[in-house]
C-alpha cells in the first residue's frame, strides 16, 4: 500500500510529537492500554517503537485498541455514553 501525502503528514515525527505535547499539556489520562502520557512518551521515544508506529500508520497495518466505554450520569437520571480512546 502506497501511503498518501496525508498519511505522510499524519505520521511525521513532527506531527506525532506535537500530538504528544498537546495530550501532556491537556493532562490527558491513560487510555485502554492503561499507559499514562509519561509512559507513552517514554515508550515511543525508544527508536524502534516510534518508527514501528510510523511504519504501521503508513502501511495501513495499524490497529487501534478498542474504545473504553464509560457511562456518565446525567442530572435527569439518564446516562451519557462516553468513549475513551
Amino acid at each position: 500500500m502506497t501511503p498518501t501525502p496525508l498519511m505522510e503528514q499524519i505520521s511525521s515525527s513532527v506531527n506525532l510529537n506535537h500530538a504528544l505535547r498537546r495530550v501532556k499539556k491537556n493532562k490527558g489520562c491513560a487510555g485502554v492500554d492503561r499507559l499514562d502520557i509519561t509512559a507513552t512518551i517514554s515508550k515511543l521515544r525508544q527508536a524502534s517503537n516510534g518508527q514501528a508506529l510510523r511504519q504501521s500508520l503508513l502501511d495501513g497495518s495499524y490497529q487501534p485498541q478498542p474504545v473504553l466505554g464509560v457511562e456518565i450520569p446525567k442530572l435527569n437520571g439518564g446516562v451519557r455514553q462516553l468513549g475513551i480512546p
